[in-house]
């Protein structure tokens, strides 16, 4: 096995072995990058030098006493996480040249942990997309087939990971954004629990829905990774006080799932569901049965409303958060304007893309005199509905599982003509951001031309562990960990 092909926990054992360096480790993965990103195109843009650097100092400390797992480990982040001397873009021409001042909390948490970034991977602008097709810097291929989306936002996030161009890598999810492009790309992904991970040098989309979470190779690795980067941030308004937990100890128990209930939400297995995904989908849930779990059937009612409500609350938000984007304190600033709206109106004309200015003139309207009463609050008023039926549901269990996307991978640009179906996609993650709960893509299968699909899993607030432990005795059955794209 190629270095690269590594999981954090392989990798972990074979530097505490003294078998392998952080540098070499790292030099293979920078060589895998070189053999396979012209066709990937995950990165927006790497610092090698620091990089190895990093990696050098991961193994001094290491020599110097017990060390973090997640010590010299080869990471990507998502380009909307501030990364202190390192550009962040967060997929947009208006930051094209930004360079924050400082790190993020997740950033900070790694760095003390000794783990190694090697750049910012592509999303779609500000996180706005379900294809990673609206980043500014070109779109990135799915690495499972070249010529379909890899999902988004988070895109790079997966696409990397699948292709062995990092052991793990970090991204967000605020309507499916982590899930969706680990289901395309065959990966795992983790959208913690609303507060459980700090927001803070998180470029904002929408701040109560955007939650940092893990990508992986597999679900011993997300828990690593989420043991890395949870905890309470007091630079975070919203970050949760709820202690800090090893999840890796959740997966000591995955073995035998008695006593464990499962929930099958009947609204996520209606129409529009691809035969090939709900075959791959079904097996799994069979599987966790199999492990000695309870399935039942259970009912979330206002689901078909989530998509609605979802691009009501997302795009007021965002048309709040970017208008710090105007040209005057920091990112793009047009040189030819002659006057202070003028220069507001050019600069963020070019620099926003077309799918963020779409979004920020349904936030403005939905958010304007008038209008406020009919469709934010109306849609906080969907969202509170769609947090009740989460909350009857897990009185009657401990997960729900379900499909993560209602299809697999499409081919890049076979919907950009079609916003709103790519909307749609989103239809099966959006409810779990809009109440906040954990949910978790677990790679269950393919489709008949080789396409992932991933298993969703949601839990109640603060259950991580359980998704965890679930997800592990699926994918030990499974055997699926260790497939690899041809590339």
């Amino acid at each position: 096995m190629e270095l690269s092909q590594l999981t954090i926990h392989a990798a972990s054992d074979l530097l505490a072995a003294g078998e392998i360096s952080s540098l070499e480790l790292t030099e293979a993965v920078f060589s895998r990058i070189d053999q396979v990103e012209e066709r990937v195109a995950a990165y927006i843009n790497q610092d090698r030098d620091e990089a190895k650097a990093q990696a050098v100092a991961a193994d001094q400390a290491r020599k110097q006493g017990e060390v973090s797992p997640l010590c010299g480990i080869p990471l990507a982040i998502k380009d909307v996480i501030c990364t202190k001397g390192l550009a962040t873009t967060a997929g947009s021409r208006i930051l094209e040249n930004f360079i924050p001042p400082y790190d993020a909390t997740v950033m900070e948490r790694l760095a003390a942990q000794g783990a190694v970034c090697l750049g910012k991977v592509s999303m779609d602008e500000f996180a706005m997309g379900s294809g990673n097709e609206n980043c500014a810097f070109g779109t990135p291929h799915n690495p499972w087939a070249l010529d379909h989306i890899c999902g988004g936002s988070s895109g790079g996030s997966a696409a990397a990971v699948a292709a062995d161009e990092c052991l793990a890598s970090l991204g967000s999810d605020t309507g499916g954004s982590i899930r969706q492009p680990a289901s395309h790309c065959g990966v795992v992904g983790v959208k913690p629990t609303y507060g459980r991970v700090s927001r803070f040098g998180l470029l904002a989309f929408a701040s109560s829905l955007d939650q940092i979470g893990p990508l992986t190779k597999d679900v011993t690795d997300a828990a690593l990774l989420l043991n890395g980067i949870c905890g309470h941030d007091p630079r975070d308004s919203t970050s949760a006080t709820q202690g800090s937990e090893d999840f890796s100890a959740a997966l000591q128990e995955a073995g035998d799932l008695t006593g464990l209930r499962v929930g099958i939400p009947q609204e996520y297995f209606g129409p529009g569901l691809d035969p090939e995904v709900e075959k791959a989908v079904r097996n799994g849930i069979a599987l966790l049965g199999e492990a000695g779990a309870e399935i039942r059937e259970v009912s979330l009612p206002h689901t078909e409303y989530g998509v609605a409500a979802y691009y009501i609350i997302a795009p007021a938000e965002a048309s709040s958060n970017l208008a710090r984007y105007d040209g005057v304190r920091y990112g793009r600033r047009a040189p030819e304007a002659d006057s202070l709206l003028e220069l507001y109106r050019r600069s963020r004309s070019q620099g926003f893309g077309p799918e963020v200015k779409r979004r920020i003139l349904i936030g403005t309207y939905a958010l304007s005199s008038g209008y406020y009463d009919a469709y934010y609050k109306k849609a906080s008023q969907v969202r509170t509905l769609i947090m009740d039926d989460y909350q009857k549901a897990f009185a009657q269990c401990d997960l729900l599982a379900s499909p993560v996307s209602p299809i697999p991978a499409w081919q890049i640009g076979a919907k950009a003509s079609d916003p709103l179906s790519v909307y749609l996609s989103d239809l099966l993650t959006i409810p779990a951001n809009l109440a906040g709960v954990p949910g978790l893509s677990l790679p269950c299968g393919f489709s008949e031309s080789g396409l992932p699909i991933g298993l969703q899993l949601q839990a109640a607030h603060f259950q991580e562990g359980t998704l965890l432990r679930a997800a592990h005795s699926v994918e030990q059955r499974l055997g699926l960990v260790g497939q690899k794209p041809n590339l």
